[in-house]
C-alpha cells in the first residue's frame, strides 16, 4: 500500500483557512510564552516537579501550556 499524501499550499488556502491558521498559531505561541514566562518567575518550591520536565512539556502543542497552567502550579492552599 503505498500513501499518497497530498501537501496543501499557503496559496491553496482560502482567506478564511489562512486566518484561522494564523489565529491558531497565535494563540498556541501565546499560551506557550506565558507559560514559559511563568515558569521562569515561579519559585520552584510553587512547582510541582522539575522545571525541566515542565518546561519540555510546554513545548507540545496546546497541550502542553494547559497541563502546565492547570497541574503544575501549587495553589496558596498547598503552600501552606
Amino acid at each position: 500500500m503505498s500513501s499518497s499524501k497530498t501537501r496543501v499550499r499557503w496559496s491553496s488556502l482560502t482567506s478564511l483557512q489562512r486566518a484561522a491558521l494564523v489565529v491558531a498559531a497565535a494563540v498556541q505561541l501565546g499560551l506557550a510564552v506565558a507559560a514559559w514566562a511563568d515558569l521562569a518567575t515561579r519559585d520552584p518550591r510553587d512547582i510541582k516537579g522539575s522545571r525541566t520536565t515542565w518546561a519540555a512539556v510546554i513545548a507540545v502543542n496546546f497541550l502542553g501550556p494547559i497541563a502546565y497552567f492547570r497541574w503544575a502550579r501549587r495553589t496558596p492552599a498547598e503552600l501552606q
